[in-house]
């Protein structure tokens, strides 16, 4: 059974679900699932992690974002981005120097309100099938963190920003928020994620050319990444034989280290799981080796 992840470059139109689905026929397991949804208009880095590897997806839900996006200024929709219907439109005379200087606002820890466009739910109910439904409710702000937003082109009533975030952050609704600031109002024209936790665009592979592997025949356990690579950060432990038989029965065992997380490997070198020392006690955080 195929186990790892693939970091797929997904083109415009598909939405995560959808790729999820095709990619369960071109490995042939159920067992799938992705980390961090884009919206069907959107490009980019989205992992998908294979059999065994599916135990990581949730560790990848807090996995900082690096998106690069243009906003369009002087236009409003109900969905926050060029293809929702328009909402208001006025006349752009914001200068390069008035976009960098609102930027300044929403860097670091700020608070945003979900778009009703979003799969957040309230009272059990998504909130985009509560806004097809021409209803709205009042969503609570949200906590989040921008850790770099960079202009990196202005042309008067468009800009590309590259933005560094937190996880929870929705780049439509920080378009709609920045455009509101400059008093004009402000939408998404384009996202495309360039990185992804560990996943970077330039190492993604992009749908088309997976699925015309497939068709050819292709061995698609190629093209997966180790499960161990989405820890990459972490510090790496080799475990001696009796420590590998604890961690493999769920025990904990005395070890010498700075109190963190780390990457645990057997004494034959595979992966066995993300482990924790707390007060020079190592314990299992999740197991990934094979039962």
């Amino acid at each position: 059974m195929a186990n790892g992840i693939i970091s797929i470059d997904k083109p415009e139109g598909w939405t995560s679900q959808d790729v999820t689905a095709r990619l369960r026929r071109v490995f042939n397991t159920r067992r799938i699932g992705h980390g961090g949804t884009l919206d069907p208009m959107a490009t980019g880095v989205l992992p998908v992690f294979v059999g065994r590897a599916t135990r990581g997806v949730e560790f990848f839900e807090h996995a900082q974002k690096i998106y690069e996006a243009t906003i369009r200024l002087g236009i409003a929709t109900d969905t926050e981005d060029v293809t929702g219907t328009v909402l208001e439109q006025k006349d752009v005379s914001v200068s390069e120097d008035d976009f960098l200087t609102v930027l300044e606002r929403f860097r670091g820890e700020i608070m945003q309100v979900p778009p009703m466009y979003s799969a957040l739910k309230v009272n059990g109910q998504k909130l985009y099938d509560l806004a097809r439904a021409g209803k709205e409710v009042e969503r609570k702000p949200r906590p989040i963190t921008i850790y770099e937003l960079e202009c990196l082109a202005f042309s008067g009533n468009e800009a590309r920003l590259r933005i560094h975030c937190s996880k929870g952050t929705y780049i439509r609704t920080l378009c709609k928020d920045i455009g509101e600031a400059l008093g004009c109002g402000g939408c998404m024209a384009a996202l495309r994620r360039i990185q992804a936790g560990e996943y970077t665009i330039s190492e993604s592979v992009p749908l088309e050319q997976l699925l015309a592997a497939s068709e050819r025949g292709e061995n698609m356990d190629g093209y997966l990444k180790p499960v161990d690579s989405m820890f990459a950060s972490l510090p790496a432990i080799s475990l001696t034989p009796n420590q590998s038989k604890r961690i493999r029965n769920g025990n904990t065992f005395s070890y010498t280290a700075e109190n963190g997380k780390y990457r645990l490997y057997g004494d034959d070198g595979a992966f066995l799981a993300l482990g924790q020392v707390s007060d020079g006690v190592m314990s299992t955080i999740k197991s990934f080796f094979e039962v």
